[in-house]
């Protein structure tokens, strides 16, 4: 099990997994998710079992017990789980112990990206992979056909409305989620505060800025490389001008701002705030992420003027702004991650089908690779051509590197050895050194083809037209005239002699003692070899 983050939609389910259900395998997830995951937990089962009685729910100890069974793992650090399972993390953006994981079993693997973001921002870096080539990338896709603006001029166009706002006497709503985007947002606003020398108050919900600044402090090699550089100096993430909110702050008058928990609108202090504000059109709210369908966040975004959860109908004439700060990859992002890793095939998960369809076109018009999208239950059966690793002997390699033109990308080199199996690894020698570890006798058949031809010409003036005719047909080959004025054809033995009364009849012997795959051309019919004709094929 390989919770990717701490956010509740990909560890909401943990306790339940290993502690109702049964499952009783190993669970592996970055230190920051280690940490930060129970705190959520636990709001998430009092939310659920003390304000709405849910029964059928787990318990605070059986996140205890299912925390306890966590395996902690490093990035980049490779985890042999069995034998054959090996698993490895890699840095992805998003929030404060974000990773993306690559497993692999024997030569095959799969990369599962979770939630990531190929864009730094303020407080954490781009996502990063190795071109590791896995025969499956499983990516999310969120934002399959978004293409963000720039950064600075997104930054700069929040800054705008919210001085806007509180210029006019309004309150302005934030909905966030309780680590990352809330981080992102308050380091924006505290600096700008302190540059523009603002006195409206600045609120986030009771208790969570105290948790994320011991977590970023304990974390900080997560972070990016400006808030590392400048900690021991300033903690980014000791807020001045940002305090804790109390519920009766909502009706305070006055221009104010509050960063409130769930970001989508979906229950809880977030939602009750907007039900306060909703109705005064001073007052803004400020969408800075992704909303589901159903919530109240998707519906005031579609222009709902009404909205209704949990209770009466709401007019809403607040205002209400979209700004993208959403720590999920854009459609670039995606495309770069896939550039990045090179995959072999590719499935979309995590996003809405219209989009996912436009997207998956894409990745297969540019990358020439098969992408999925299956539905939630949808079986998808990924075809891959494994490659097996061969340990190629030193000595093998060094003779094969001498004859012939040397590999490249354009042109690989076939290698001819020995292919030994045992304990599941493979080996390629030379014949030689098998036969020796074997301890088996060498025996070596030699194949000769025989072919008569005229050429009044000397043996060795034939030997050295056809050595150069041969070098003309065979550029692609290891052609060489040895000193007894025969010619070797990579393995292959050529000599020209005279068996018969008749000096103008020569003798062609054709001579090889490997089967090899092999494409020989010479010529004959006339004595000045003016008609090439092929000779033999596949010796």
């Amino acid at each position: 099990c390989l919770p990717h983050h701490f956010h509740l939609d990909h560890c909401g389910a943990l306790p339940y997994f290993s502690e109702m259900v049964g499952y009783d395998g190993p669970i592996y997830m970055t230190h920051p998710t280690k940490a930060i995951c129970p705190i959520l937990l636990e709001d998430f089962r009092k939310i659920t079992v003390d304000k709405k009685g849910e029964t059928n729910f787990f318990t605070s100890q059986m996140i205890k017990d299912c925390m306890k069974k966590v395996v902690a793992v490093h990035l980049h650090q490779t985890v042999q789980v069995d034998d054959e399972l090996e698993i490895k993390a890699y840095y992805a953006g998003h929030v404060l112990g974000a990773a993306m994981f690559q497993i692999k079993v024997g030569c095959e693997s799969v990369v599962y990206t979770g939630d990531y973001n190929m864009t730094p921002d303020r407080h954490l870096g781009a996502a990063w992979i190795d071109k590791c080539r896995p025969d499956l990338l499983i990516s999310e896709s969120t934002y399959a056909t978004t293409i963000r603006d720039s950064k600075r001029c997104r930054e700069r166009d929040f800054l705008k409305k919210v001085h806007e706002a509180i210029e006019r006497g309004g309150k302005v709503l934030i909905p966030v989620f309780a680590l990352g985007r809330a981080q992102e947002l308050c380091i924006l606003l505290e600096t700008f505060w302190e540059r523009m020398n603002l006195k409206a108050p600045i609120y986030f919900s009771t208790g969570l800025t105290e948790k994320a600044n011991h977590y970023y402090k304990l974390f900080i090699t997560w972070t990016n490389q400006k808030i590392r550089k400048t900690f021991v100096q300033r903690n980014m993430f000791e807020f001045k001008h940002i305090k804790a909110f109390d519920r009766a702050f909502a009706d305070n008058p006055g221009p104010m701002v509050v960063f409130a928990t769930p970001g989508m609108l979906h229950a809880g202090q977030s939602l009750q705030i907007f039900k306060k504000w909703a109705g005064n059109e001073k007052n803004m709210v400020i969408m800075p992420g992704y909303c589901v369908q159903g919530t109240v966040g998707h519906k005031i975004l579609g222009g709902h003027g009404n909205v209704s959860q949990e209770g009466p109908s709401l007019e809403v004439k607040m205002q209400v702004e979209y700004m993208s700060f959403s720590a999920h990859a854009d459609a670039k992002g995606i495309m770069q991650l896939i550039r990045q890793a090179e995959p072999r095939n590719v499935l979309l998960v995590h996003g809405e089908a219209k989009k996912m369809e436009f997207l998956k076109q894409k990745i297969e018009q540019e990358f020439h690779v098969t992408c999925h999208m299956p539905a939630n239950g949808e079986t998808v059966t990924v075809h891959t051509n494994p490659n097996i690793p061969v340990d190629v002997s030193l000595g093998l390699l060094k003779r094969e590197l001498t004859i012939g033109p040397l590999p490249d990308s354009k042109r690989p080199k076939l290698m001819h050895g020995t292919l030994i199996i045992k304990d599941n690894s493979f080996r390629l020698v030379s014949p030689e050194q098998a036969l020796k570890e074997l301890g088996l006798a060498e025996h070596q058949l030699r194949f000769t083809c025989r072919i008569h031809f005229q050429d009044p010409r000397k043996e060795h003036e034939t030997g050295l037209r056809l050595y150069n005719h041969l070098k003309t047909f065979l550029k692609d080959y290891s052609v060489q005239h040895l000193s007894d004025t025969s010619i070797m054809v990579e393995s292959i033995l050529i000599q020209v002699t005279v068996q018969s009364e008749d000096p103008a009849t020569k003798l062609l012997l054709v001579s090889w003692t490997y089967q090899v795959r092999f494409l020989f051309y010479t010529c004959y019919h006339t004595p000045g070899f003016q008609s090439p004709l092929p000779l033999s094929k596949g010796l």
